[in-house]
């Protein structure tokens, strides 16, 4: 597993817990609007950091730290992403892992050994628009498994969109719902103009509190629970 990041600590990322955050480096998505392009876009990787001194700072944190939170890119790209989870919870912590979804073969082997302990999957965007969202083609297929496996079998588990009225509207909404129905907690993030992906969206708006709260209202239709992150 490549690891290009790593934030010491944090109290968003992992709910009710401390956490330091991993970042792995590779994403198969290329979302426009995505704010680490040093772990996305080859041309602007950053250096790899070695897992030695990883599991070094994490050793040094045992008692301080409650969770590892494991983000990018993608970490399902990673084939060896379960050396690494195994020698984390060895040495006490909850493992959080972020994903895209798109492999949820992975995803269901490390769920079903029991070495994940909260998962979160971003939705892109409805159905009809994944593809022009993420930049790249696709199999919405991939992306309903991992739902439902989320659903079914993580021992705990958010769904997330990062929204902005370039690409998401009021039907969208609708169609995000109907891919997570009856799931527990979802979060709108709204988008903030800074460094992206792709450099124009830098300066695309976001949208408003008020505007917000309507899609809050319709996604309330289809989950458990929804709430709203990164209000402007």
């Amino acid at each position: 597993m490549i690891i290009s990041g790593l934030q010491k600590t944090t109290v968003i990322d992992y709910p009710n817990k401390v956490a330091a955050v991993v970042f792995t480096r590779g994403c198969n998505f290329r979302c426009p609007f995505c704010h680490n392009p040093e772990l996305v876009d080859p041309d602007k990787y950053l250096d790899e950091m070695p897992q030695e001194d990883i599991m070094a700072f994490l050793e040094k944190r045992q008692g301080i730290l409650d969770a590892v939170v494991i983000t990018g890119g993608e970490p399902l790209m990673h084939a060896d992403i379960e050396g690494f989870i195994i020698k984390a919870r060895e040495l006490g912590y909850a493992i959080k892992l972020d994903t895209n979804g798109t492999n949820p073969e992975l995803l269901e082997e490390l769920i079903d050994k029991g070495i994940i302990d909260y998962v979160a999957m971003d939705i892109k965007n409805s159905e009809e628009k994944y593809s022009e969202t993420t930049g790249t083609d696709v199999n919405i297929e991939d992306i309903k498994k991992s739902i439902k496996i989320i659903m079914e079998k993580a021992p705990d588990y958010e769904f997330r969109s990062t929204v902005l009225p370039k690409l998401h509207q009021e039907e969208d909404f609708k169609g995000m719902g109907e891919l997570i129905r009856g799931a527990k907690q979802y979060y709108i993030q709204n988008f903030r103009p800074m460094q992206t992906l792709d450099p124009k969206y830098a300066a695309e708006t976001s949208y408003t509190t008020k505007e917000l709260a309507g899609f809050k209202k319709i996604m309330q239709e289809y989950v458990e629970n929804c709430e709203i992150r990164g209000i402007m």
